[in-house]
């Protein structure tokens, strides 16, 4: 009988989602091997070749069997490590070379973290993974771990072992059983590796009896003691996948029939880990509300639209689908009083994405195709999430900063289906009205949930955590990229959906400037500052920035922009605009120049004299004849 998961690979994917946390990863040296790092039988056989130069053997192709035929014995890496070095000294030191990269190693991507590496960093950030024991010295693990913002609990000697915080209370425990290759307490030969300390070894038994377990990398062949752990332990109340590389060998065939072990053929770690991973993110997904369900609400949503007389149709839509919206919102799952982790940070931005994803697609059905008379219940919409994000006052500071990201959400929705039909008077009044604050006076919305001057991306590392990449406007990046999916909702065909997107941000920018007063904004210029503004992805983009700062220089889009209300409905102020946009991008720390916010006089590069000298002389002109 066929079944529907019928492929170990998605089993595993399903016993990984629904029991996070419960399995434990066992590696061996196999991980690292695409890293180029080489295995302990590669190291033999360098060694070997190197002692045999050394003593004026010429080049051999084949140096197992020179060996084998001048001593008489088959290599062996533990034989020929204590023949070379007499103390683990001196062995870390031989080891060394083959694992600590060079600057050239770092350049072409050798011994630095592979995708299997960033794969399992991955899924420990989720909180899939929180156990790995590994018999490798190298770090690669661990930078990959630390790349997204994991710092893992190491314990690489028995004086690490009895310091450490228990496994339960920890989010990645990683145990390394032969040390560390900058340690020279690290276990290499047969005599230190056929059995462990008695710490160890109550270690193995715990973990193997109350995890599940994924082996990859490991051939189950040498590493006596650690195969006694694996064959003692008693229990399976979770299973063990074995993955390998073709047939295994009769010691590991061992160990599969002892643990009842599922073995998952595959082609190499990255690919392995790498689909695994996809498969558990497809399970994420399937948790986000119906996609047929979603479109038939935006269906429904344009329908209502299209035909006057279902105006109380749509609003009752809407009415009912944010009624949804903040029901859910009061789940325990946004509990703001729960300590921090940035896996859970992780979880909420993703959980309120899902949830607010039907609601925001419908509210850029009315961005695209309303007729301005739909503002008002956009507005309605944005406050009551926002009046929600308030209910509470108590908590950690970072899960309360982010409740108000629905609403962010529908507000960048609704923007980008106005910015798509270019209706400028509608975007204009979106950003200028006002939004209540709990005790705070009303405030307008792009003072608010704009960009930078959102509060709940303070801290922009949190952010970037979430999918490990360093990005310099994370929010932004993340908008454009789950706005890229929903908007094929409501933008049609769009010949660059990154440039709309970015046009939306940089008409944002300019709405925030509007309060300034544009003799201040002179001064400032004047003497080589800028007035602060929030700036999105044009800030570093600088090829969209260009094209953009020309789009709204140009005579009829400033003409459009400043009859619909606009740069204070002043032309002139348009130019000052551009003038302080560009000063405060060159003051950005976007690769290594001063810090975000510092500034610096720019006012005699990049035209920056020019630029500066015709804005104001516009603006002068302008003011005269007012």
């Amino acid at each position: 009988m066929t079944t529907l998961i019928s492929d170990v690979l998605t089993q595993l994917a399903f016993a990984l989602f629904e029991n996070k946390g419960v399995f434990a990863v066992l590696l061996g040296s196999g991980l690292s091997r695409a890293a180029e790092i080489p295995t302990g039988w590669e190291i033999t056989l360098d060694l070997i070749r190197r002692v045999a130069l050394a003593q004026g053997t010429v080049e051999q192709p084949d140096w197992a069997k020179w060996y084998h035929e001048t001593t008489g014995q088959e290599p062996n890496y533990s034989t020929l490590l204590e023949e070379l070095a007499g103390s683990p000294d001196e062995r870390r030191a031989i080891l060394h070379r083959y694992i600590e990269p060079t600057e050239e190693d770092r350049e072409e991507g050798r011994k630095v973290p592979t995708a299997a590496h960033r794969a399992i960093a991955e899924l420990v950030q989720r909180g899939y993974i929180r156990v790995i024991v590994t018999t490798n010295f190298d770090r690669l693990l661990e930078s990959a771990l630390r790349e997204i913002g994991v710092e893992p609990t190491i314990v690489a000697s028995i004086d690490a072992l009895l310091g450490v915080e228990p496994i339960a209370h920890s989010g990645c425990y990683v145990l390394k059983l032969h040390g560390d290759y900058k340690d020279a307490r690290i276990l290499n030969t047969d005599a230190e590796l056929n059995a462990y300390p008695a710490e160890y070894d109550r270690q193995l038994d715990q973990i193997f009896d109350e995890y599940g377990l994924i082996v990859c990398g490991w051939s189950g062949e040498w590493d006596h003691a650690l195969r006694a752990a694996f064959l003692r332990a008693p229990n399976r109340r979770y299973p063990v996948y074995w993955v390998a590389r073709g047939k295994l060998r009769t010691n590991a065939q061992d160990l599969v029939s002892h643990r009842r072990a599922r073995v998952i053929s595959v082609a190499d770690a990255d690919t392995f880990f790498t689909s695994l991973l996809r498969r558990v993110e497809a399970l994420e997904q399937t948790h986000r509300q119906n996609p047929l369900s979603i479109e038939l609400l935006v269906n429904s949503a344009k329908r209502f639209l299209s035909r006057s007389e279902y105006r109380i149709q749509l609003d009752e839509l809407f009415t009912e689908e944010v009624n949804r919206l903040l029901k859910e919102l009061d789940a325990a799952d946004f509990d703001p009083g729960k300590p921090f982790s940035q896996e859970d940070f992780g979880r909420r931005v993703r959980k309120y994405e899902s949830i607010t994803e039907p609601l925001a697609r419908m509210v850029g059905v009315l961005g695209r195709w309303g007729d301005d008379s739909e503002l008002p219940l956009v507005l309605d919409i944005i406050n009551s999430l926002y009046r929600h994000s308030e209910n509470i006052g108590g908590g950690t500071t970072s899960y309360l900063d982010i409740r108000s990201y629905p609403a962010v959400l529908i507000f960048a929705a609704y923007g980008l289906g106005l910015t798509r039909s270019e209706r400028w008077r509608t975007l204009h009044g979106l950003f200028s009205a006002m939004i209540p604050r709990q005790y705070k006076e009303p405030t307008r919305i792009v003072d608010e949930l704009f960009l930078q001057r959102w509060s709940g991306v303070s801290d922009k590392t949190y952010w970037n955590r979430i999918d490990g990449k360093n990005r310099h406007t994370p929010l932004s990046d993340r908008l454009l990229g789950i706005f890229t999916e929903w908007s094929k909702s409501f933008v049609g065909l769009s010949s660059d959906f990154e440039l709309m997107f970015e046009r939306f941000e940089v008409l944002g920018s300019l709405a925030y400037l509007e309060p300034n007063k544009p003799t201040e904004l002179v001064a400032e210029l004047e003497k080589g500052d800028y007035a602060w503004v929030p700036i999105g992805r044009a800030g570093w983009h600088s090829q969209n920035r260009e094209k953009l700062l020309t789009e709204i220089r140009s005579e009829p889009v400033k003409a459009a922009l400043t009859k619909a209300g606009f740069a204070q409905r002043n032309p002139a102020f348009v130019g000052l605009f551009i003038s302080n946009f560009e000063r405060m991008v060159e003051s950005i720390s976007w690769f290594g120049t001063p810090a975000f916010g510092q500034h610096q006089d720019r006012s005699q590069t990049h035209g920056y004299a020019a630029t500066r000298e015709a804005a104001m002389a516009a603006f002068a002109k302008s003011w005269r004849r007012e």
